[in-house]
């Protein structure tokens, strides 16, 4: 969905955008730091609120909740498996317990953006639904 001079996304485009980012992210952090995990995380905090603010109003709800789906994609090629499935699925696993600060915060950032949209949302719904005459009584 479009505006004019802001692009807004809607809730499936912002959470394959987010996720897309970070496993391109991942997929740079371990080529370019030996699959680093806190640049990852460092990484993910950006994307986080990118994707707070780019989604559109009827979706801010969204916005917490495909940011830690969008980590949990990007992260397998930073939690460096081997073995197999059932040894990238456990280091997989390792990886979400130790680095969930990450998690949190980037889920927190992505809250507390889509909260303040709302907010101001609804600020701006009800001073438009006042009236304009002298106030009734």
């Amino acid at each position: 969905m479009c505006q004019l001079g802001s692009v807004l996304l809607v809730a499936e485009t912002s959470g394959s955008l987010a996720t897309a980012g970070l496993a391109g992210g991942a997929l740079a952090a371990g080529l370019l730091f030996d699959g680093s995990p806190a640049v990852y995380g460092v990484l993910f905090l950006p994307v986080c609120a990118v994707t707070a603010l780019w989604v559109r109003a009827a979706d801010l709800v969204t916005a917490p909740i495909c940011v830690p789906i969008a980590f949990a994609v990007g992260i397998v090629p930073v939690a460096g498996g081997t073995g197999g499935f059932g040894g990238q699925a456990m280091a997989v696993v390792t990886a979400l317990a130790l680095h969930a600060g990450w998690l949190y915060a980037g889920t927190l950032v992505a809250g507390v953006i889509a909260s303040v949209r709302k907010l101001r949302l609804m600020g701006r719904r009800r001073a438009l639904a006042k009236p304009a005459g002298p106030a009734r009584r």
